[in-house]
């Protein structure tokens, strides 16, 4: 099995390319081969700065719009219990494998920050989706070690599929 990637769009200010699904695709099993990960499931939105504002109003306590978020279906909270699977072959197990969770990304903040930065939107899309991936397997950036971590990965990874700034 391979890492999945199944998107909708629920935004109308930018048409969503094949060809932008054709690279989110593969920088999925870039970032999915560099962390290791060979099997899993993403579901990722494209919404605008309205949908994704309420989303971060509503899950997040954020009263604005922001350019990505991401629910991780396998993150341990602090108060849940923990999930015990029993595997029989251990060589096949993947703790990370199935539904890994969803990434949403406002193409409409996309835009304007690829303007920002002086790239491509596809760039700016590209890097949104990765480091949404990031966070979906344990990734974070509280502190300027573990920013400058995920920064490295993310580069890493859109270098591979050429995406440079």
């Amino acid at each position: 099995m391979t890492l999945q990637l199944d998107w909708n769009n629920e935004q109308d200010k930018h048409d969503i390319q094949d060809a932008w699904i054709v690279k989110l695709t593969e920088l999925l099993q870039l970032a999915g081969e560099a962390e290791g990960l060979t099997e899993g499931e993403v579901a990722l939105t494209f919404t605008d700065d309205e949908g994704i504002h309420a989303l971060n109003r509503d899950y997040r306590g954020i009263d604005r719009p922001t350019d990505v978020l991401s629910f991780a279906m396998q993150e341990d909270g602090a108060d849940e219990l923990d999930i015990i699977f029993e595997v029989e072959d251990e060589s096949e197990s993947d703790p990370l494998s199935g539904m890994l969770g969803d990434i949403i990304i406002s193409v409409e903040r996309a835009q304007l920050q690829s303007e920002e930065y002086g790239h491509s939107l596809e760039r700016e899309i590209g890097f949104l989706f990765v480091h949404g991936f990031l966070h979906l397997i344990g990734y974070d950036h509280q502190d300027e070690s573990s920013e400058a971590e995920m920064t490295a990965k993310q580069e890493a990874v859109l270098s591979q599929a050429g995406l440079t700034r």
